[in-house]
């Protein structure tokens, strides 16, 4: 294993974990919208209250990541993707404040607006993301000079939507699953059943973007079957996938939201893996793909990155132990805040 695939790996666990953690708070987000009276919107906000703003150092460090092994794929992405990114931007800055907000006036309007501030914030990433991996999987028009040119519009085409409904599927099961272990009373009876229905619409479109990538992404599955991660992963997501239902049912809560998590990230390793080695597939020409190689930083850049992540990252998963140690149990709305 060389640096490039090192670096390759560790900016799949970055963003994985991202998916993984963060996921559960944009899919209370958009569950959000959905509560019923203001202590059912109270319990949601403290359920992610204390790890959202943690949660999104994976996807800060990712981009960092990305940015120092990978420069010319962070400049030819960042660059395509402006518009979508900054869409993305305002959203989970909405969000952000919307959680900071929404309990320092005591107002029904004031809070309405930041109800529906971190429902939007929430539901907006959620779609955004899946449809961003859904065209970097398609292909993007990257040219020989590694430059890409595009519009909003040209982003939500049929199979990149249909890749973003599956990524807002997985969140919403996840937050379901995450308010069912922090929740009591009828908002956790509630979560159940959304639950049960988000589980089910994941099955659905994920056997949905694996039938239509054929189509779209057919590069994605040469040389798949070779290799044993496939294998390891694809076994991971069937036994989560069929272990849910019945961990959800017998009240096991804390093993339900750990299956609701490697259904979430399985499907973002299986697609890292129909990648790997390249980062961004070009609709032009193959010859123009960003590979690990092409898009790399130089060897001394990458082995000093190394070094700063290998101290880095323990010292962030130290905290992330230390803040859910800290706030395990159920919430209560007792108190001031949210």
């Amino acid at each position: 294993m060389d640096l490039n695939t090192t670096w390759f790996l560790l900016i799949g666990v970055l963003l994985g974990g991202y998916a993984v953690l963060d996921g559960f708070d944009l899919g209370v987000g958009v569950l959000h919208l959905f509560a019923r009276g203001e202590r059912e919107r109270r319990a949601s906000l403290r359920a992610v209250g204390p790890f959202w703003d943690g949660n999104e150092v994976w996807l800060l460090a990712g981009g960092g990541a990305m940015f120092a092994a990978f420069p010319v794929l962070y400049a030819t992405v960042f660059s395509g993707f402006y518009l979508a990114f900054m869409l993305l931007l305002v959203a989970l800055i909405f969000r952000a404040t919307a959680l900071e907000f929404h309990h320092q006036v005591d107002s029904p309007r004031w809070r309405r607006f930041w109800d529906w501030s971190f429902g939007l914030g929430s539901l907006v990433p959620a779609l955004l993301l899946g449809v961003a991996l859904g065209n970097v999987l398609r292909g993007l028009p990257v040219t020989a000079a590694g430059q890409m040119r595009t519009g909003l519009w040209p982003l939500l085409n049929p199979y990149a939507l249909l890749t973003g409904l599956l990524g807002l599927a997985l969140f919403v099961m996840h937050g379901a699953a995450w308010l069912r272990l922090k929740t009591t009373g009828e908002l956790q009876a509630r979560m159940a059943r959304w639950l049960t229905g988000a589980w089910m619409a994941v099955v659905v479109l994920f056997l949905a973007v694996v039938a239509s990538s054929f189509f779209a992404a057919p590069g994605l599955f040469a040389g798949l079957l070779d290799r044993p991660v496939f294998w390891l992963l694809l076994v991971l997501l069937l036994a989560a996938v069929v272990a849910l239902p019945p961990l959800a049912r017998a009240g096991r809560h804390r093993a339900a939201f750990l299956a609701s998590a490697a259904i979430v990230l399985a499907p973002f390793g299986l697609a890292a893996t129909g990648l790997f080695p390249r980062l961004v597939p070009s609709s032009i020409d193959p010859a123009y793909d960003l590979t690990i190689y092409n898009a790399a930083s130089t060897p001394r850049t990458l082995t000093a990155m190394l070094v700063i992540a290998l101290i880095g990252m323990p010292l962030v998963i130290v905290y992330h132990v230390h803040v859910y140690r800290t706030f395990a149990g159920k919430v209560r709305l007792e108190g001031d805040g949210y």
